[in-house]
């Protein structure tokens, strides 16, 4: 199991929750209600489910391959430590994990 704390974008609001191995973290994300909208429905055809990874956090986390690094070029306010949560598959490795949910996105499909 991986111990996931959801942080708001104003910082204000944590949500801390739990996910099995092999869980994907778009979809534990948008159970728990954080306002993630996965438009492309994990296909990185959008960037809606952006987040943030905590700097600490980020090296348990497998390398983003270059089509994720290249839609995460395309998202609003992105950082060193930006992922697509749709391609984030949990796995037994990683036991805990901080996420902050950016304020804003685009979404490169209705443009």
């Amino acid at each position: 199991m991986t111990h996931i704390t959801f942080i708001s974008a104003d910082g204000e609001r944590r949500q801390e929750v739990q996910a099995a191995a092999g869980a994907v973290l778009l979809e534990i994300a948008q159970a728990a209600g954080q306002p993630l909208e996965g438009t492309c429905e994990g296909q990185m055809a959008c960037s809606t489910c952006h987040v943030i990874i905590d700097a600490a956090d980020f090296p348990k986390l497998g390398k983003a391959s270059e089509a994720e690094e290249d839609m995460l070029d395309l998202a609003a306010a992105a950082t060193r430590t930006s992922r697509l949560s749709c391609q984030i598959v949990l796995d037994d490795k990683v036991a805990s994990l901080t996420v902050r949910v950016p304020g804003e996105c685009h979404n490169m499909q209705g443009m």
